[in-house]
């Protein structure tokens, strides 16, 4: 088994994958991704490719695992190491087991940050958030005003598990901005524990306890795709929105229904190009990663650390019937 790992990441470097120009003179910068194979990750590497095309300098390794776990990531990283690349941005499977080979990455001389799945602050320079709390909290109470007739009416919520830590974050930012909208009546919250046919059952719930509900917020992959099914076999279309955070692949049906307006999530294109704009800047060495630092972005602007030495690229960004096909063939 482990002979046959090892021979996937050997391949892996190997074919294709490896974009850019080849020369000495280049940045060499290897943007890791969870695994393989997956739209999300492919949309982040053309981002990066347009960061390298940019800066010019640059050769971006685009390379993972083909599964989505932290001991064939740890392979990958070693390779890389012994390749002697420059920078290392990764998307972790496991914030901690990462660590030890991230540290010797760094003890070698290699740039090493973490963007979307963060990595533990000893295996990293910084870790790129693709947005914050905040802001996903205050854009999905925006996009249900903004719905809403005159601004004003019945809302609820539809999260994962009631234990989830990210979803409880982003409720409680949701609650913070709820005086900033004052025709925003929240009456709820559910839980479908992510789990497709759960989501939909607490939807037909919602649509049966509260019939002046306009809109249901489901910052929820999973919930918001149930809702909106909900919402369309229930006859609700026009009258009952959803909204939350969502894939485009998933979600441009029920844009085109009208079971959904508009929906949010980060823009993959710019998260990979974000990431190899401050790898390389870390690498040039002509900005420190500390905290209360500013890193540039280019087209992006430039991330503000925390005291953790974390930051948010942007707000999410907002997919509706005038984008929402393009990236659907994305991710």
């Amino acid at each position: 088994m482990f002979s046959i790992k090892r021979t996937a990441v050997a391949l892996a470097l190997a074919i294709g994958l490896i974009t850019g120009p080849a020369s000495a003179e280049n940045v060499k910068i290897a943007l890791v991704v969870k695994a393989l194979g997956i739209g999300f990750f492919e949309a982040a590497n053309k981002g990066a490719q347009e960061a390298a095309k940019e800066l010019g300098d640059v050769e971006v390794i685009y390379t993972g695992p083909t599964d989505t776990t932290a001991e064939a990531q740890i392979e990958v990283i070693n390779a890389l190491i012994a390749q002697k690349v420059d920078a290392i941005a990764v998307s972790a499977n496991d914030k901690d087991a990462l660590v030890p080979a991230l540290k010797k990455a760094m003890e070698r001389g290699i740039t090493v940050i973490s963007w979307d799945s963060g990595v533990a602050p000893e295996g990293r320079q910084m870790h790129l958030n693709p947005s914050s709390n905040a802001l996903i909290g205050n854009m999905c109470v925006k996009m249900a005003a903004d719905v809403l007739p005159e601004g004003k009416g019945d809302v609820a919520i539809l999260s994962a598990t009631a234990t989830a830590t990210n979803q409880n974050t982003w409720i409680d930012e949701m609650k913070k901005v709820l005086p900033k909208y004052p025709g925003v009546n929240l009456v709820t919250t559910v839980y479908g524990d992510d789990l497709s046919d759960k989501s939909y059952r607490e939807t037909q719930g919602l649509l049966q306890s509260y019939p002046d509900l306009k809109v249901i917020i489901a910052p929820t992959s999973v919930g918001i795709v149930a809702a909106a099914q909900a919402v369309a076999d229930g006859g609700k279309v026009g009258q009952v929105y959803v909204t939350g955070l969502g894939l485009p692949s998933e979600m441009a049906g029920h844009v085109k229904s009208g079971a959904t307006k508009s929906f949010a999530i980060w823009n993959p294109i710019d998260l990979g190009y974000s990431a190899t704009m401050i790898a390389y800047n870390l690498v040039k060495k002509t900005v420190e990663a500390k905290p209360g630092g500013e890193i540039p972005m280019g087209r992006m602007g430039a991330v503000k650390l925390d005291d953790n030495n974390e930051g948010a690229m942007a707000d999410p960004f907002v997919y509706d019937a005038s984008n929402v096909d393009e990236f659907a063939k994305i991710f």
